[in-house]
Order: structure tokens, then sequence, then C-alpha cells
């Protein structure tokens, strides 16, 4: 018997692998011996305890490489993990589904936290009533259209600061700040596909500047050009003027703060005539 670990990143790219000393298949899935894979033991309780295990391998070009687990396309895929009779592969019991965990990596070798579905249980879920909208930007539940020309542009670096700090060319509209706190995808170079969160959008003298929360797995080099979607800081005030969208507005801006719970009557004091506290027009 035999452990075999079929892996469906987020890019939908499907990579079957196994420690046994020659290739298996099944399910439409041929599972790879020469990736060096090796897994130690799942550790399984009672109760909604999470079941884990690490798996270690090569890192190879020809199965999981460093480039890849660099650019993130193994964050959070999919994994099974199947108990296999070498011999006849229909004998096989799935012992584990989840997703990769924590990830680790050498020069050589990694290695991949794999956690069961029961560590979902361990998310928080469901909606809290505070001001701010609790929406990405985007999704159905906003409705904002992102690829519309409003709410993107395209653009062309300039030059490249600790691979995150870019002087760019060609946005449209290019005024300061509109793309903080939104995305910027590469469309070309080593970094292409690639998806990284923008920090700081600025305009000063003529000079644009996109500032990225984090560094680019890969080189980034003058030329590169990419895709960039709008930033929303999550305001009421902001999805009004900057998106005219109100009306999906997912915040409950309304709800009084720490200064009204704790509030007391005192002469000449605000809002103590049974009047709103908030501009009508909200």
């Amino acid at each position: 018997m035999v452990y075999c670990w079929r892996v469906t990143r987020s890019d939908a790219t499907v990579q079957g692998f196994t420690e046994h000393d020659e290739d298996l298949t099944f399910d439409s899935t041929t599972f790879v011996a020469s990736s060096g894979f090796t897994g130690t033991k799942i550790n399984s309780e009672l109760g909604l305890t999470v079941d884990n295990l690490n798996a270690e391998g090569a890192l190879s070009s020809d199965t999981i490489n460093e480039d890849d687990l660099a650019a993130g396309r193994y964050d959070a895929a999919v994994v099974e993990l199947f108990w296999v009779n070498f011999e006849d592969v229909s004998m096989r019991e799935t012992l584990l589904k989840g997703t990769i965990g924590e990830v680790k990596r050498s020069e050589t070798v990694f290695s991949a936290e794999l956690r069961s579905l029961t560590h979902k249980l361990q998310q928080k879920t469901g909606r809290n009533y505070r001001r701010f909208c609790d929406a990405d930007l985007g999704e159905t539940r906003c409705g904002v259209n992102l690829a519309s020309a409003s709410f993107s542009s395209t653009g062309t670096v300039s030059s490249v600061t600790d691979n995150r700090v870019l002087v760019v060319t060609g946005l449209s509209p290019n005024t300061d700040a509109f793309y903080a706190l939104g995305k910027l995808t590469f469309t070309s170079g080593d970094n292409n596909n690639l998806t990284i969160p923008v920090k700081v959008h600025s305009v000063t003298g003529g000079t644009t500047q996109v500032v990225l929360w984090e560094q680019a797995p890969f080189t980034i080099t003058g030329g590169t050009t990419f895709d960039i979607f709008a930033g929303c800081d999550k305001r009421a005030e902001t999805c009004k003027t900057k998106f005219s969208n109100m009306v999906n507005f997912q915040g409950f801006p309304f709800i009084p703060g720490n200064d009204a719970l704790q509030a007391y009557p005192a002469q000449g004091g605000a809002n103590q005539d049974g009047t709103s506290r908030f501009n009508s027009d909200g």
C-alpha cells in the first residue's frame, strides 16, 4: 500500500504524485513516481480537530518547482490523499481531502502541510454589523463592474525599486490614490498573469507611482505591461462619491459609534433634542 496525492491548483491544473516507485493511474489522473514525494503520519483525532500531515518532495521542473511555489499557484490548492494498493489501484481509500497550508522550501526540497476540510470550521463566517462594507469590490453583492474603463486601466512600468515600487505610465483615469487598495495584474514579463494588491497610488509632478503591498516573486523590468483596477476603502462616502453605488453598500453606516453609546446629557450638548444624528441624505 502506498500514498497517492492529487493536487488541484488555483489555476485548475491537476497534478498527481505517489511515493511508489512506479507511476499509478486512476480517476483519469496519472500519479507520478519520479516526484520524490514522501509523507508523514496522519494526525487524526475525534471531534473537530484538524487532521494534518506533511508531504515532502524534491523541487523539479517536471513536478512542483520553485517558480510555481513563489508565484502562489499552490496557495489553498485542493488536495486529495489516497491509500492505494499499487498492485490493484481499484483497491483504494480516500484518507483525507483538504487544502495546502504552510509551504516551506529550501534550495532543492519543499515541505507542504496538508489540512483536512475540518479546518474550515475554525474560520469565522457570516456577516458582522459594522460601518464599513464587507463586500469585495466587484463581487456580486457589490455590483461594480471593475472591467469598465471607468474603474480600470492598462499601464506600462518605466522603472522599478525594490521590486514593488513602480513608476508607471499610461493610466487613465489617473487621479491621485484612485487605484490605492486595488489590484494589479501583470500582462507580460516573468510575473505574467500574477495579481498583487496595490498599497499606494500617487501622482506627483506628472510622475505616477504604484506601490505594491508585497514584492513580486520575479524581477519586474521596464516595459512590463499590466492591468490595474480601482480600490475601495469600504467607507460609505467612497461608495457614494467614487462608485455611485450607495444602493449596494453592504455596511451599516448609521450604527452609533462608541462616542454615542457612552454619551450623556450635558448643557449645550449636540443631538439632544431627538433629531437624527445623521444628515438626511446619508
